[in-house]
C-alpha cells in the first residue's frame, strides 16, 4: 500500500463503480491526453484519416509542413505511489532522415531512434514546446516513447509528479476533475 491509497479523492478516481454524486461521471484512473497534431499546424482538425492541404499532410501518426517533418510519439510522466503514468501522445520535430527510418521500421528495419523537438506545448508544461527530446523504438510497432533531455518536463518524467499535480495537468487540458473527487 502507497500513501496515495490513503487519499480518497484517489480512491474515488479509480473505482469505475462509483459515480459523482453531482453529474454520474465515473473514473477508472489515470488518462491519456492526446494532441491531433503538431502545435504549428495551420490547416485545422483531420476529419479523415489523412489531411492534405497542397503539399501539407497530416496522419494519425505523421505530418508534413513545408520542410518540417513530423512524428507522434508517448511520452510518460510517472505519478508518484501509482503503478500507471500519465501518457501523453505529443509530436515530435525530427529531421527527414529520422522520419524515413521510422517508416522504414515498418518493413523489418530497426528503428534505432534519434532526437527531435517537441512539438506541443504541454498542459502544466506550458514552456515545453520546443524542448529537445529522445525518441526511442518500444517493444511494438507502436508510436516512439519520448524522453525529455531537460528541463521540468525531464525532471518530472525522472521524479513523477504528485496526485495534486495529475489534478492541475488534467485542469489546464480542459478537464477539471477536482470537484467530481471531492466528495462520496
Amino acid at each position: 500500500m502507497s500513501l496515495l491509497d490513503l487519499d480518497a479523492r484517489w480512491r474515488r478516481f479509480n473505482d469505475p463503480d462509483r459515480a459523482c454524486p453531482c453529474c454520474g461521471r465515473r473514473f477508472s484512473g489515470i488518462f491519456d491526453l492526446g494532441f491531433e497534431a503538431p502545435d504549428a499546424w495551420p490547416h485545422g482538425p483531420r476529419e479523415d484519416d489523412e489531411l492534405r492541404v497542397g503539399e501539407d499532410r497530416l496522419t494519425p501518426e505523421l505530418c508534413r509542413l513545408d520542410a518540417q517533418y513530423f512524428l507522434r510519439g508517448v511520452l510518460h510522466v510517472p505519478v508518484r505511489g501509482a503503478d500507471d503514468a500519465l501518457a501523453f501522445g505529443p509530436w515530435a520535430e525530427v529531421p527527414r532522415e529520422l522520419l524515413h527510418a521510422y517508416l522504414d521500421s515498418f518493413e523489418g528495419a530497426g528503428f534505432a531512434g534519434g532526437e527531435g523537438l517537441l512539438a506541443n506545448a504541454l498542459p502544466g508544461f506550458e514552456e515545453s514546446e520546443g524542448t529537445p527530446v529522445t525518441l526511442a523504438a518500444t517493444d511494438s510497432q507502436e508510436r516512439p516513447a519520448l524522453a525529455a533531455q531537460d528541463g521540468p518536463l525531464a525532471e518530472a518524467q525522472a521524479g513523477g509528479i504528485s496526485f495534486d499535480a495529475l489534478l492541475d495537468l488534467y485542469a489546464a487540458a480542459g478537464h477539471d476533475i477536482r470537484p467530481h473527487l471531492a466528495q462520496d
